[in-house]
């Protein structure tokens, strides 16, 4: 059965103009750049000259300066290797990409000004200007062009590598259901299946591998291709090292496709250490530089809010004394970071102060809620004590809300990696929170979702979703939905 038949590969009319597109994608794409910016340069030049001296002027250093600013980006691009295919077949830090590489551009650009004591020679406003327009208008045209390239990658009409899999036939058509290379631009230009090792069906296995294999080296130096993908469980390591003996010879890359446990990691990452190399499949959520940004920021916000917060403090203790017997601040077992147990502190709003091996979650017009416990929980002013564990290092201001330990121990048992939650330390408010996830968990697939959540925030970690999600906490009325 030939790639063809099998589905994998375009017409060789359609096969030959992808590939001459993939030579030629980087000098399109970089022209596209630098004619954007050039254009823009120009745009924004005469509408500034017309809004600010009433005409309009198109003139040597507007030309100058666009031919400077449009060359500084597409050489920092090129250096930073942007202008691959491989980056284009996917939106995924698109945006961040072009917005950080536009940035240095205009540093540069001033740097050379100085350097070169030029600086009075283009105008302050223009390029203030350009800069500014230059953002929205480089971020929109690399989001266009990577849609374009992509949709043209699925479609088969740009190849960014030609791809030869052998392997025996059931792993190869899993490898090709479970990753559909065309859809990152590979093109399959032929496949090659091993016959089995039973020996009830071949009296002599390592003949049938050598036969397959020189086979298999014949048609891939008739396909050239730029790649060969070794379709065969990593267990099988004699096979394995048969095939790249073999292919070895060819003018090729050589890979091993993925075991199927690879599929639920984001980005492995062959790591060397020394003489050691290993295949890591997960890092510690925060670096040790990330850990203490966030424990610098958490501490000063934290005290700040304290400060400014305790005439209310004060006043919400009075009132909780004078509406119902009992303590002010209720304190209850919850799981932190690495699921070590902390006693957390709020505002108590119950009758009842549950910490044992059954507790009964707040519902609706739960009748164990007092008056006043049922203002505070509208507006989340029950947490407020909890600043305090966030200045014991208990908590942080954000990340996954703590639940008690009864409820903890009930959902790990139902819910897979729920306790992978614990990998940071518990939050006052967190990302489920903000998106209206809170209050009663009557069904797993309630805290099901509430944990895909604060998976999501774990693995995209930054200052800026920290102070993201407080602002979200303060304003959103998502924030405040299902207070219970």
């Amino acid at each position: 059965m030939s790639v063809n038949d099998m589905g994998f590969a375009p017409s060789s009319v359609t096969q030959g103009r992808a590939n001459a597109w993939r030579h030629w994608l980087w000098l399109v794409t970089s022209a596209t750049d630098a004619a954007v910016i050039m254009l823009m340069v120009g745009l924004v030049s005469l509408a500034y000259h017309l809004t600010v001296y009433g005409a309009l002027r198109a003139d040597q250093i507007t030309l100058e300066l666009a031919i400077m600013l449009a060359s500084i980006f597409v050489f920092i691009n090129a250096v930073q290797g942007r202008y691959q295919l491989a980056n284009y077949l996917s939106a995924k830090g698109q945006v961040a990409s072009a917005f950080s590489v536009w940035n240095i551009t205009m540093v540069a650009f001033v740097a050379i000004l100085f350097m070169a004591k030029i600086a009075d020679h283009y105008s302050r406003g223009v390029v203030v200007a350009s800069y500014l327009v230059g953002i929205p208008v480089i971020v929109l045209t690399r989001s266009a062009l990577v849609a374009s390239i992509s949709i043209a990658s699925k479609t088969g009409r740009i190849t960014s590598e030609r791809v030869f899999l052998i392997g025996r036939e059931p792993d190869v058509m899993s490898f090709v259901q479970r990753h559909q290379p065309w859809n990152v631009g590979y093109a399959i230009v032929d496949v090659a299946f091993l016959r089995s090792n039973d020996a009830r069906r071949i009296n002599d296995p390592a003949a049938a591998l050598a036969s397959d294999l020189a086979s298999a080296v014949v048609s891939c130096r008739q396909k050239q291709p730029d790649s060969v993908f070794i379709a065969l469980p990593w267990s099988d390591q004699e096979t394995i090292d048969a095939c790249i003996g073999a292919f070895m010879n060819l003018p090729v890359a050589i890979h091993l496709t993925p075991e199927k446990i690879m599929d639920r990691f984001e980005r492995p990452h062959i790591v060397h250490t020394g003489s050691l190399t290993s295949l890591r499949l997960t890092r510690p959520p925060l670096s040790a530089a990330a850990v203490a940004l966030k424990r610098t920021f958490d501490i000063i916000t934290a005290a700040l809010i304290l400060v400014l917060s305790a005439p209310l403090l004060v006043l919400v203790a009075v009132a909780i004394r004078l509406d119902s017997p009992g303590p002010v601040l209720f304190r209850q077992r919850r799981y932190g970071f690495n699921q070590q147990a902390f006693r957390i502190f709020k505002f108590r709003t119950m009758t009842t102060t549950d910490d044992g091996d059954v507790i009964v979650q707040a519902t609706r017009n739960d009748p164990r809620v007092t008056r006043i416990g049922r203002l505070l929980r509208r507006y989340n002013l029950d947490e407020l004590p909890q600043l305090l564990n966030v200045l014991t290092g208990q908590m942080s201001l954000v990340g996954p809300r703590p639940h008690a330990v009864a409820h903890d121990q009930e959902f790990e048992r139902k819910i897979a990696l729920y306790a992978r939650r614990h990998n940071v330390k518990p939050g006052i408010t967190g990302w489920a929170q903000v998106h209206g996830l809170r209050g009663e968990t009557d069904t797993d697939e309630k805290m099901a979702k509430r944990v895909a959540f604060d998976h999501w925030y774990i693995d995209n970690w930054s200052i800026w979703l920290d102070i993201a999600i407080l602002l979200r906490t303060a304003l959103s009325k998502k924030a405040f939905m299902n207070a219970r």
